[in-house]
């Protein structure tokens, strides 16, 4: 006959004793988060450092551009490995990051072989180059941010307000400034920080978005907010039936803009024509630098409007919104979630500012609020 064993009460004291723990692992989160960001960050720069060194070796090598790839993949499993195993789990980030590295490592190998071949062609016949135009490391690197990592950015903004990456300050030091101390210095380090093309081509689209909206335009930022599927639409700016399709092309000046970058535009404006019979649509080209002479002459057959050699300029980038709902005032820096999507109305009281500082002065308040990782992952 077995012997019964009675289940094992747990104290209360126990129970006590668990929440004082909860409570004091609870300080600690916002330090595990940002350890998280920092060893991403270790393996970007790990990665950008293995990139370099292996590009001029991959033409006619494929094997090493699969080895790279197993090595990034590893790199996303340690990754996985310490999400998993911290002491607040994140598994289903964890499971992410996995199916991520998987991917993304069938993904990598493709693209650095076809990357080595367009270079190989380029180099036989650079002719060649003004047809692929930015089409670099950097693009294509965007394409796997957008279609690959979409679910692993997603949790990111649910977890980590961008103002403790972009303060890059050290956690003690970060808690001891003020919440608008801490957005400044985002905001400075952001504005100061080295830029990606395509960042550099968002900023752009940005800034003359920005322009239009001065004078009276309401500006939907199709380029950023849809990505690829834009159609060649930067920006759309509407005044009454008045409705201009944009498209922005920050470009070295020793770069020329020639007539299929013209026709192009036209054709997709035509498209928004047939779209939206009842306004008066017309296409416009921004660009830092300049078409060749039978562009120019397609553009004025086509009417189409150029802004050639359209400098960049600094300009207020505190967006300073009042909701529609509450009345709330509210203000966006530029890497918040919904910075994009926020249109600025003087006739409401809303408007841009250059700092923090302007907009609480003001009355406004950030825009992002935390959220604590218990309920995010």
């Amino acid at each position: 006959m077995g012997l019964r064993v009675r289940p094992r009460r747990t104290p209360i004291s126990t129970h006590f004793r668990d929440a004082a723990l909860a409570k004091k692992n609870g300080q600690h989160r916002q330090a595990i988060l940002a350890l998280a960001r920092e060893k991403e960050l270790q393996i970007d720069e790990t990665r950008q450092a293995v990139l370099t060194l292996a590009k001029e070796k991959c033409q006619g090598f494929p094997w090493l551009a699969d080895a790279y790839a197993a090595y990034f993949e590893n790199q996303h499993g340690e990754l996985a490995e310490w999400l998993e195993h911290k002491k607040h789990p994140a598994r289903r980030a964890a499971a992410i990051v996995r199916q991520i590295a998987a991917a993304r490592r069938t993904v990598e190998v493709k693209l650095r072989i076809a990357q080595r071949h367009i270079e190989y062609w380029t180099e036989l016949f650079p002719f060649l180059e003004e047809f692929l135009d930015d089409c670099d490391d950097e693009l294509l690197r965007q394409v796997l941010s957008r279609h690959i990592d979409a679910p692993i950015q997603e949790i990111g903004e649910a977890d980590i307000d961008p103002v403790r990456f972009w303060a890059k300050l050290p956690e003690e030091e970060f808690r001891r400034l003020t919440p608008a101390e801490r957005n400044q210095r985002a905001l400075d380090n952001y504005r100061a920080s080295r830029k990606s093309k395509w960042q550099i081509g968002r900023d752009y689209e940005r800034l003359v978005g920005f322009l239009c909206e001065k004078e009276g335009y309401r500006v939907y930022y199709q380029g950023i907010l849809e990505g690829y599927d834009d159609l060649g639409r930067d920006l759309i700016a509407r005044r009454d039936d008045i409705t201009f399709v944009i498209q922005c092309k920050r470009w070295s000046t020793h770069k020329t803009i020639h007539e299929k970058h013209v026709t192009q535009l036209f054709g997709t404006t035509v498209r928004y024509r047939i779209d939206h019979p009842d306004e008066k649509v017309t296409a416009a080209l921004y660009t830092t630098t300049v078409l060749s002479d039978r562009a120019r002459d397609f553009a004025q057959h086509l009417d189409v409007v150029l802004r050639e050699s359209f400098p960049v300029s600094e300009y207020p980038v505190v967006k300073c919104n009042v909701s529609r709902l509450s009345g709330e005032k509210i203000y966006h820096l530029p890497f918040d979630q919904q910075y994009d999507k926020t249109l600025i109305e003087p006739s409401r009281g809303e408007l841009y500012a250059w700092t923090v500082a302007e907009a609480e002065a003001l009355g406004f308040r950030r825009a992002w609020r935390w959220q604590g990782p218990d309920e995010a992952i």
